[in-house]
């Protein structure tokens, strides 16, 4: 057994300060960052206007699109960087810490807000209209900037394109229940998602998105937390991770290729009878309260990439570059969410000034991927700056023995004379 100075010369605390140690960190799986980019990628194409590339990503294919991989990844990442601190510290703390994250992602939804709109007045002054605040339902605010403003700082003034990070919010704050939930047993949180997302789909928890109109929140937080506690129940342990199993598969391929017929809206021009069919689902599909259609699709999806994935994300090495960079991305999503946001209606602008043809289309979504990498990089350098790094203690360099005397690991400290 090693003593507190051997411990400490081999870099472990003495045995008094063992109490103290934090837990070693996880290693980050490379499946939750790679999936969590590839979202943001595509949320970026979904949002700018009239995109052409838009009718190529997976949500023109099935009834779940990138919303659903944000809010399962961050579920997922939420459970690894919270839990912890539930575990460690007790519940009061895990609450602060939590109320805390959401205090940061209100403020940066009001920032967000403010300035995409100082953005879009600068852009109409330019044009001589208010087409693109109109465009994002912003042109109330500077119709009745009282009631916008007390709105915007409330929530309950909602903007259309502002709806993700409300809504994420919301779905944080129920943190703390579930945590609490958790104590009964691992299933009592899933089943008080459940009994959430029903109360929300029976419309009994509605929020209202602006002070003029009867509109509500376009992504009810009450219905998104089930896809959010199920990634996080996944990574948390309360729900076992489905092995490989061909019936499995197979059921997941069959939900994913049937469901293309009537989520393809571009076959329903040459098959009309399927938009009375896609319109029949609409209770089902419908995105504001996660339709079960939905998270059924979405699951099966989620079940498909992980067997390509493979065990621990090990295929994803076979990428290479794409994979480093998707991952990159997945680690800095907030910043790079933000990011998207103002970038893809300033891309939408330089379509409406070149034209939207193919060549624009590739301009406007490599130079936005381009900027959104950028963003990743800068971020993650920030959260390790080279002035933060520590410099490496130089070797201590022993002095030279004098003759019969054995050299001194350090030099003694001198001592006070004696007292007369």
């Amino acid at each position: 057994m090693s003593t507190g100075s051997e411990a400490q010369a081999h870099g472990q605390p003495a045995h008094g300060a063992t109490a103290h140690l934090l837990p070693a960190r996880r290693p980050r799986d490379p499946r939750l960052d790679f999936f969590r980019g590839a979202g943001m990628f595509i949320i970026l194409i979904a949002h700018v206007p009239w995109n052409g590339w838009a009718q190529w990503i997976p949500a023109r294919f099935g009834f779940s699109d990138a919303t659903e991989i944000f809010v399962f990844c961050s579920g997922m990442a939420s459970a690894i960087a919270f839990g912890g601190v539930f575990d460690r510290a007790g519940w009061l703390v895990g609450a602060a810490r939590v109320l805390y994250r959401v205090w940061q992602i209100y403020w940066a939804h009001i920032c967000l807000t403010l300035l995409l709109i100082t953005v879009l007045v600068v852009i109409d002054a330019r044009t001589g209209d208010d087409a693109y605040l109109r465009a994002l339902n912003l042109h109330h605010l500077f119709a009745d900037p009282k009631a916008g403003l007390v709105g915007l700082f409330t929530l309950t003034y909602v903007p259309n394109y502002f709806d993700i990070l409300p809504m994420y919010l919301g779905i944080l704050a129920l943190l703390p229940a579930m945590m609490i939930a958790e104590r009964a047993g691992p299933l009592w949180p899933i089943a008080l998602s459940v009994a959430i997302w029903l109360v929300a789909g029976l419309r009994l928890a509605e929020l209202p998105a602006d002070p003029w109109t009867d509109r509500t929140w376009y992504f009810n937080p009450f219905a998104w937390q089930l896809i959010f506690f199920l990634g996080f129940g996944f990574q948390r342990g309360w729900l076992p991770v489905p092995a490989f199993d061909r019936r499995l598969l197979a059921l997941a391929l069959a939900v994913v290729v049937l469901t293309v017929p009537f989520a393809w809206h571009r076959l329903h021009f040459y098959v009309p009878e399927l938009r009375p069919m896609n319109e029949a689902l609409f209770l089902v599909i419908d995105k504001t309260h996660l339709g079960i259609l939905r998270v059924v699709h979405f699951l099966a999806l989620a079940y498909l990439a992980m067997l390509a994935a493979g065990e621990g994300g090990r295929r994803l090495a076979a990428l290479g570059r794409l994979s480093t960079i998707s991952q990159l991305v997945g680690r800095q999503a907030l910043p790079v969410f933000m990011t998207g946001i103002i970038l893809a209606q300033l891309l939408g602008v330089f379509l409406d000034i070149a034209g939207r043809d193919l060549l624009t289309y590739a301009i406007a979504n490599l130079a936005g991927f381009a900027v959104l990498i950028a963003t990743a990089a800068i971020a993650e350098w920030f959260k390790n700056p080279p002035w933060a790094r520590r410099a490496p203690a130089p070797p201590r360099v022993a002095a030279p023995a004098s003759a019969g005397h054995p050299a001194p690991n350090a030099p003694a400290a001198p001592t006070a004379p004696a007292r007369g």
